[in-house]
């Protein structure tokens, strides 16, 4: 080690930077990115996620099983290979959401999917909407279901064996996997271990659907104004400290979970850590030290079939990584013991950490690698990290190979030495990846002689006062130091291959610590969320209620304080019209309530006083009015696609989210489409929050009893000095409809139109106006018949989700009774049928 001494690490700066490659992948996933570009067979990387390291292999059935869709996937930095198959409608909502959620680098399926220039429907609708993704079209015959599962048993680790049950029968699922392995193998140019693959099955019904529209209007992941910005509900929640933790965040939200056991779960763990501080910053601290796992075990796992000094300096990066990694483990294991974790989850993760194989794993190392060899960041600690990683004495000429190369270090600093004495300049030894070792330079109060470099010093870079220059003779000496190093990695290499054959047995244990990590550092992530806000625990009912609700990604920008609201959806009342203003805030609550149901179904708290949801198994919303040049769709042929994949997509668990329909035509048909696309949904018993500007769908409520009309509030103030009216926007929710109707007209007055056009527009629309509110009136039968049904609705409430013990439930049921009987009529003034259901109803819940 002792060359450090004799060198100095360059400071960062443009010119010395301009050299240096730091972010370039080391070993063999150099070599497999490029090869991998060059082999698609069309590509158009504009599009293309910074960073996409996954390929998705994709095939349908033919015939009687056209529809019935298999998929396999393989992160390239993740060892982890993930099969689905499920059934698909026509639309293939589906099969779309889950490769927008991968956000592929490419994309696999049959040649004949796009036979004689012609595609399927599915290859079509794919191209569509992954523009940017490579595509590579594979021959049929290796889309072979015999064959992937042959992959597979050889494949899979012995941990997740138990995916062979569930997958041989899965044909498509199967013909997948058998092309993306095979493909794999010829562009990576190296085979996986037997017995190493984390091998998992994914069916659609395990968490809930949000499609990729509805991702990017409600900004979970990207912020649609600034890709780079961090106001998203990804941004909100994210303080983890590992990749996979983010990783495992990202994947939560676009796929919320569904099973409320296991949501429970986790939200008793995060109230644990929020409870026992010394639990929360001690995990903290242990988990911030860990590396990549995944992207750790892709490269220890793989053999590759051409052995490279890029392949060995990979593998040497890698046995390092590992032994830093499984240093940590005890560290996390004494943390979780001496805290005494209380909840199921935590208990889990702490028994799983007690495995013997991370002991043993590490006194196998150590044998091999020296015991203060760690990970370090900056190129030239990880070089001197490599040399010197193999204990001594273990191989002969290896320790020759070191000599031979500190020896040519020293003669480095020698030559550089005598350079300084002969000019008499201040020079110092220096190093960067790209030039290896060279001579710098800081003219501070130094002349140069005749104010130039000497002639001999070649490749000069000039940066303020630092230069940066070499010598032909330094740059021999730099041919001999790199061929001594091709020397130590290549014998070192020999060593870590023996090393790996002996624990690769039970390296899959770094899976279940893999696991581990990232879900603990995603739970102390929203637990840390929870510190900075002020969020509430969510309760799993058939209800959505939200007390004082605040809009998440608000909250967080700075300067920004918003209003909170209060937010009511049950059986009884499930679709909710809500009207106002323009910039009254309505796009605003309708985000703001979705991004609470995802926040809870994550297993998150939320930004309220109180909130209950129901979990909801797809998400749909229907927000923004902007054309789409790329498919030649008008602002209102975008809407009419949207609302009808909501209807052929939607089920009595979902909830649908829709923001000003029907404005892209004219106001005739666009109230003649909303009120039936309203009178579909109210079929159903979905819920619905429905914003618009016409005023006419408000009507609703008087036809149907599970429609409520709400409003956002805004205030009119008037200048003492000018008589001007101004507009006081509240952002306030209330019940009713929204008396505001010329409120286009005051924003026209803002403008520089003539006085005489806007007094022309005010006559016209206030006759309108009369006409329309002639016509609304509510029958009071219907309003007797309305006020029975929600009284029913909330003792069916009542008796499912009541905690009350029994004399405050029966305390309850009395008072709901007297509500109801102070209402301005007589029970006796109903049918006689209604009076029946609506005391038998009573007088049985308050019996119970």
């Amino acid at each position: 080690y002792h060359y450090l001494h004799l060198v100095q690490i360059v400071p960062s700066s443009p010119a010395i930077e301009e050299h240096q490659d730091p972010g370039r992948p080391q070993g063999p996933q150099n070599f497999s990115f490029r090869f991998l570009f060059c082999a698609a067979t069309s590509s158009s990387s504009a599009h293309t996620t910074s960073g996409a390291s996954v390929i998705v292999a994709v095939v349908e059935g033919r015939g009687l099983a056209r529809g019935e869709i298999g998929m396999a996937s393989i992160n390239l930095k993740c060892p982890e290979l993930v099969l689905s198959q499920f059934a698909d409608t026509g639309t293939y909502a589906k099969v779309i959401t889950k490769i927008h959620i991968l956000v592929p680098l490419e994309i696999l399926m049959p040649d004949t999917s796009s036979e004689k220039g012609k595609g399927t429907k599915l290859f079509n609708l794919i191209t569509e909407n992954f523009p940017g993704v490579a595509f590579t079209k594979i021959q049929r015959k290796y889309f072979n279901e015999r064959k992937g599962l042959e992959y597979i048993q050889q494949l899979c680790a012995p941990e997740f064996g138990t995916v062979l049950m569930e997958v041989q029968a899965k044909y498509y699922c199967l013909a997948t996997a058998a092309a993306l392995l095979k493909y794999l193998e010829f562009i990576q140019n190296s085979v996986y271990a037997a017995k190493s693959l984390k091998v998992i099955f994914k069916g659609s019904e395990q968490t809930a659907m949000i499609d990729s529209a509805s991702a990017t209007n409600l900004e979970l992941v990207v912020n649609n104004r600034d890709h780079r910005s961090e106001h998203t509900l990804l941004g909100v929640l994210n303080h983890t400290k590992t990749p996979g933790g983010a990783r495992r965040l990202r994947s939560n939200i676009l796929e919320p979970l569904l099973d409320v056991d296991t949501i429970n779960i986790r939200l008793d763990t995060i109230q644990e850590l929020l409870q026992d501080e010394e639990l929360f910053f001690g995990l903290k601290n242990a988990i911030g030290h860990f590396l990549d796992i995944d992207q750790l075990l892709s490269v220890l796992v793989q053999i590759p079939k051409l052995e490279t000094v890029q392949v060995a300096e990979a593998k040497i990066t890698r046995v390092i990584q590992l032994k830093h990694t499984l240093d940590l483990v005890p560290r996390l294991r004494v943390c979780m013991v001496l805290t005494n974790c209380n909840t199921a989850l935590l208990k889990a993760y702490s028994a799983s950490l007690e495995d013997k194989r991370f002991d043993m794993i590490l006194e196998q190392i150590k044998t091999v690698i020296n015991d203060d060899t760690t990970y370090l960041k900056g190129s030239l600690n990880m070089r001197t990290q490599k040399c010197y990683a193999v204990r001594p004495n273990i191989n002969e000429f290896l320790d020759i190979a070191r000599r031979a190369y500190t020896e040519i270090v020293d003669d480095i600093a020698g030559l550089v030495n005598q350079m300084g004495e002969k000019y008499g300049l201040p020079m110092r030894t220096s190093f960067s990846t790209a030039r290896g070792f060279f001579i710098q330079l800081k003219l501070e109060g130094v002349v140069l002689p005749e104010g130039k470099l000497p002639s001999e010093f070649i490749k000069v870079t000039k940066y303020k006062n630092n230069y940066g220059f070499t010598t032909a003779d330094l740059v021999k000496m730099n041919d001999r130091c790199d061929e001594a190093l091709r020397e130590i990695f290549h014998m070192s290499y020999v060593v870590i291959c023996q090393l790996l054959r002996t624990i690769h047995e039970h390296i899959h244990c770094l899976y279940k610590l893999s696991d581990a990590v990232s879900m603990l550092d995603m739970l102390l992530s929203l637990a840390n969320a929870c510190t900075i806000s002020d969020y509430v625990r969510p309760e799993f009912t058939d209800t959505l209620a939200i007390k004082q609700g605040r809009h998440p990604i608000l909250e967080r920008m700075s300067g920004q304080q918003p209003i909170s609201n209060n937010a009511y959806i049950s059986e009884g009342s499930n679709f909710v019209i809500i009207t106002g203003p323009n910039m009254s805030g309505k796009s605003t609550y309708l985000k703001q309530v979705a991004m609470c149901q995802i926040m809870g179904q994550i297993g998150s708290f939320v930004p309220a006083e109180y909130a209950s949801f129901r979990v909801a198994d797809q998400i749909f919303t229907r927000i923004g009015v902007d054309d789409d040049f790329e498919t030649n769709s008008s602002t209102f042929m975008l809407e009419m696609k949207e609302i009808s994949y909501i209807i052929h997509n939607v089920s009595d668990r979902s909830l649908i989210i829709i923001d000003e329909l029907g404005r892209g035509t004219s106001a005739e048909e666009g109230i003649g489409i909303c009120h039936s696309v309203c009178e579909f949904l109210l079929s159903l018993q979905a819920f619905t929050l429905f914003a618009t500007h016409f005023l006419e769908l408000c009507q609703l409520e008087s036809l149907y009893p599970n429609v409520e009309n709400q409003h956002l509030e805004v205030q009119h103030t008037r200048s003492n000095d000018t008589g001007a009216e101004s507009v006081v926007y509240t952002y306030l929710l209330k019940r009713g409809c929204s008396e505001d109707r010329n409120y286009g007209l005051r924003a026209a007055e803002m403008t520089s139109l003539p006085s005489t056009i806007i007094q022309e527009a005010k006559t016209v629309a206030s006759k309108v106006s009369q006409q329309l509110l002639a016509k609304h009136h509510s029958d009071p039968e219907n309003q007797r018949q309305r006020a029975v049904y929600h009284l029913a609705t909330r003792l069916l409430q009542t008796a499912r989700n009541s905690r009350l013990d029994p004399d405050s439930l029966r305390m309850y049921l009395k008072g709901l009774r007297k509500q109801y009987e102070a209402l301005p009529w007589e029970v006796g003034s109903l049918p006689e049928s209604t009076q029946n259901n609506a005391i038998s109803l009573i007088a049985e819940e308050t019996s119970k």
